[in-house]
């Protein structure tokens, strides 16, 4: 097994209760739970609808199956199935929530308090110090508050997509659903925080975390530089808005990157390509220099990187202190030497994922425990929180629990 933690975590002790399902919601619990924390994944009985986000599928030995969109986000949690749109369904709930610091959910706004299940009304009277966070596409405010919210139509709603892609394909959706793992990691920012917080206070709070703001918090630079110029961003491609060269190029062996943050790197840079004499070039001598000729300079460097060994080059100009690395597919990136060393590729028995990119000293993290089956820890959950076997087995006799997902 590698990428496994060494420590309890520095999240030890703390409780969660995890009613999200598909991606923002899992993947900030998971975050949570790489780090010590106790995380009680509540399903509802159908399951979570991104089990069946495949293929592809790892086929469980109970001869259930579960999509890799699942298995890639739910890593180190305890799974039960209940139905909160039954009364008994939600009394469970209130008695998971006496032991818990966190609850996380992404119902639509509206959902929780439909079913006296309200922050303000119902959860911090009865538990003052817990932490409820929500995601939501848009909040429960505003023109577009209590609207669901998906990945894609926020990349293009929030202007996302419209700086991806370059001039000749458009607005062009990011390759990975940046705003719902962005949501995710603010949301478990946000969590450690009023964690952090409640030390003082010994008060819990709602957070309330929407795709909308999240997304929008990552037009950097280009919002930055509209509230200056007052230009609609467009794409550009591979090229940097405010750096040159800041790029791809071809090279014998393949695509390689090539970035200059300032003008000092841009000598240095010149000077390993064996062109120190562009470095002296009156169109190339400060960075908006290179910006205003822009074209002229990717001719430059194209015409001197095109036979070259772009592998063995980037090494060189790393080493050498200068920002440049080959353009890898993603089998590449994940069997590459260092992303082993790092330990960002874990296994536990036939599961493999992601490892954490969160490195503590004394308290190291990792995958723990392998995603859950549907419903996989009832039993044990359960009896955690003093029911008794006969509690649960009357629990599902009455359909509030259950073992196999419904159709």
């Amino acid at each position: 097994m590698s990428g496994m933690p060494l420590s309890p975590g520095a999240l030890q002790g703390v409780k969660v209760i995890d009613l999200t399902r598909v991606l923002g919601g899992p993947y900030c619990t998971m975050i949570l739970a790489d780090h010590g924390a106790e995380v009680i994944k509540i399903e509802p009985p159908q399951g979570d609808e991104v089990r069946d986000w495949g293929p592809p599928f790892l086929e469980q030995p109970d001869g259930t199956r579960d999509a890799s969109y699942f298995l890639g986000v739910n890593r180190g949690k305890r799974a039960l199935a209940l139905d909160l749109g039954r009364a008994e369904g939600r009394r469970v709930l209130l008695r998971l929530l006496e032991g818990a610091d966190v609850l996380v959910e992404n119902f639509k706004p509206g959902g929780m308090e439909k079913w006296g299940l309200g922050y303000h009304e119902t959860l911090a009277p009865r538990f003052p110090g817990l932490i409820h966070c929500r995601v939501s596409g848009f909040g429960a405010d505003g023109p577009l508050g209590g609207l669901p919210g998906y990945d894609a139509i926020l990349q293009a709603m929030t202007g996302l997509m419209s700086v991806n892609g370059d001039p000749a394909s458009g607005p062009v959706r990011i390759g990975t659903p940046v705003v719902d793992l962005a949501t995710g990691l603010y949301a478990a920012i946000a969590i450690l925080m009023a964690l952090h917080e409640r030390h003082q206070s010994g008060r819990g709070q709602y957070l309330d975390m929407t795709l909308h703001d999240c997304g929008m918090a990552l037009l950097h630079p280009q919002a930055a530089n509209y509230f200056l110029n007052h230009r609609r961003p467009m794409p550009t491609g591979n090229p940097h808005p405010n750096l040159a060269p800041y790029e791809t190029y071809a090279t014998r062996t393949g695509d390689i990157f090539i970035a200059a943050g300032n003008d000092a790197q841009f000598k240095k840079l010149c000077a390993e390509l064996g062109r120190p004499e562009l470095a002296e070039d009156a169109r190339f001598r400060t960075n908006a220099d290179r910006l205003a000729h822009r074209a002229a300079l990717i001719a430059a460097f194209k015409a001197v990187l095109a036979e070259v060994d772009g592998d063995a080059l980037t090494l060189r100009l790393l080493r050498a202190g200068l920002p440049a690395g080959p353009v890898r597919a993603v089998d590449e990136a994940l069997a590459s030497a260092h992303a082993h060393a790092r330990f960002m590729v874990a296994e536990i028995g036939t599961w493999q994922g992601l490892g954490t990119p969160i490195k503590l000293s004394r308290t190291p993290g990792g995958p723990r425990t392998a995603p859950p089956r549907f419903a996989e820890h009832t039993d044990d959950v359960l009896a955690g929180f003093g029911f008794a076997p006969d509690d649960i087995a009357a629990l599902e006799r009455d359909g509030v629990i259950t073992r196999r997902r419904r159709k």
